[in-house]
């Protein structure tokens, strides 16, 4: 019996770093590392010995005989990956045999924590990335690390921007978890740098700083009546799922019937199935109570998911398209309003499960009509999804009631869909941060391998340093790279001496916050 990599695939790698023989790809040294959506085990190499089961942070490797069926795909999804490779599947993890993975060349420019004295460390930001360079610092350093968040609670995304129903991926918030109470971490909530502290106090208490803010801002359509009531980011309406503590419990009305949602990425497929899930299902989650409430309330019975380009380009990861394709009382439709859909469609199909487009095959195609009310039949809802189509502007009296969107070839060029709620999910972006430079066009903090650009002692980690792009496990690797840097400078007499210790940072923080 061998395993199967599922949907919840953070790729951190923790599963590669304890297989014995060397079946899971890609690993950090292959090519396709950090591309992929999510790692892949070959069946042929596969030896069951369940190692990396035990080590997943987010339960997505499973028995292939074991898998449910909304999971069996997974199992072709894992083969299909090695027989993509050219090679055959048994070849590709076996040629290392028994042992866990190849030796390279020895190396001695490792920087080790006996070349510099302990160094107290600022993390601004609990998220995936700030944990991590946490983590990478206690294990292999005799650092001191103050954790800093302006919020009341730590997480960051995991907390406040994982869907309620990914109960799996919330839970590597726990492997992080572990390192708020490590005897060498101070944590403090509820301290804003920029507000409470300026960047400036903060480094003048530490050897270093590392910011990893993450990219707290979203991205406008820049269209006519944007700012019409009814019409919000989707990063709202996950804080708003998510019991953010800036958003307000009402800031959401589902008494329309139809949603439309612009983008057709993992957040905004995340949307539309909370929006459609029946709220029974989510009763035992974490989501929060007054969305709860109001989705019990719920009159929306179809959400419209529009995207610019073709299902071929589609933003989400095919593991979340597959999910959303086995939820229970809801239909996927694609609205067929162009000719270049189907043919797309049936090409990827045609071409094999590599390509995602192929996933719409078994879903209906129809001309959706928009004049009339949103079909919900036996009870049931939908999900549309509409290809080539791009927001012209969004249309309503004092209120959203309708947003015109693109038409395909051949027919009037613009159509209007009647809605009341218009989600906007075409990316996060990071804001400017007190003390730091800021390049308006990317989002980010420069910077040289983390290095902030004219600020020594100073670095950035996770979206703030590379923006809004890659998932969980990408943040791994950016923060190594951050920390390398960081020792790096350390030894060679680089970062700034601190004029404050860390007793007096604390009395700071708590006079300040």
């Amino acid at each position: 019996m061998t395993f199967a990599i599922t949907q919840n695939c953070c790729t951190d790698a923790a599963c590669v770093a304890v297989c014995p023989v060397n079946c899971i790809h890609p690993t950090p040294g292959e090519r396709d590392f950090g591309t992929t959506e999510t790692l892949y085990i070959d069946p042929g190499a596969c030896i069951d010995c369940g190692a990396c089961a035990d080590a997943c942070p987010v339960d997505a490797v499973h028995p292939v005989a074991e898998l449910t069926p909304a999971q069996q795909p997974y199992a072709g999804i894992n083969a299909a990956y090695f027989e993509g490779t050219g090679q055959p599947a048994s070849e590709a993890g076996a040629d290392h045999g028994p042992n866990f993975h190849a030796w390279g060349a020895p190396s001695f420019d490792r920087v080790l924590p006996a070349d510099f004295a302990p160094l107290r460390v600022a993390i601004v930001g609990t998220g995936p990335a700030g944990m991590y360079a946490a983590e990478d610092l206690l294990l292999h350093t005799r650092s001191e690390v103050t954790l800093v968040d302006r919020l009341p609670a730590p997480g960051g995304l995991i907390r406040y921007g994982v869907a309620p129903d990914h109960p799996a991926t919330k839970r590597i918030g726990e492997t992080f978890a572990r390192f708020h109470t490590h005897p060498r971490v101070r944590l403090h909530l509820g301290l804003d740098v920029g507000t409470h502290i300026t960047a400036d106090e903060l480094a003048a208490h530490h050897d270093a700083v590392i910011y990893a803010v993450g990219a707290a801002s979203d991205r406008r359509l820049g269209i006519p009546g944007e700012d019409l009531p009814g019409s919000i980011a989707a990063t709202t309406f996950v804080a708003w799922y998510n019991a953010h503590p800036e958003v307000a419990p009402d800031a959401v009305d589902l008494s329309s019937d139809r949603v439309v949602v612009v983008g057709n990425g993992n957040v905004a497929l995340d949307v539309a199935r909370i929006l459609v899930s029946d709220p029974d299902s989510l009763a035992g989650t974490a989501i929060a109570r007054h969305a709860l409430e109001e989705l019990r309330r719920s009159k929306v019975r179809e959400v419209v998911l529009l995207g610019r380009r073709g299902p071929e380009h589609a933003a989400c990861t095919g593991t979340e398209l597959l999910a959303l394709k086995n939820l229970p009382g809801v239909d996927l439709v694609v609205d067929d309003h162009d000719a270049r859909i189907g043919t797309a469609i049936d090409a990827a199909g045609a071409a094999g499960a590599a390509h995602k487009a192929g996933l719409f095959q078994d879903v209906p195609r129809e001309a959706v009509d928009w004049s009339a009310p949103p079909r919900a039949a036996g009870g049931r809802r939908r999900i549309v999804f509409r290809f080539h189509s791009e927001p012209l502007a969004l249309h309503g009296d004092g209120h959203l009631r309708a947003v015109r969107v693109t038409s395909g070839a051949g027919e009037a060029g613009e159509q209007e869909i009647p809605t009341g709620l218009a989600l906007r999910a075409i990316g996060y972006r990071g804001v400017p941060q007190a003390g730091l430079p800021f390049d308006e066009e990317s989002g980010t903090v420069p910077h040289e391998g983390g290095r902030v650009t004219g600020r020594p002692g100073t670095y950035v980690v996770g979206w703030i340093k590379r923006g809004p792009s890659g998932g969980i496990g990408t943040n791994r690797r950016c923060a190594a790279e951050t920390v390398g840097t960081l020792l790096a400078d350390a030894v060679a007499g680089r970062l700034p001496a601190p004029t404050g210790g860390a007793r007096a940072f604390r009395r700071l923080a708590r006079r300040r916050r």
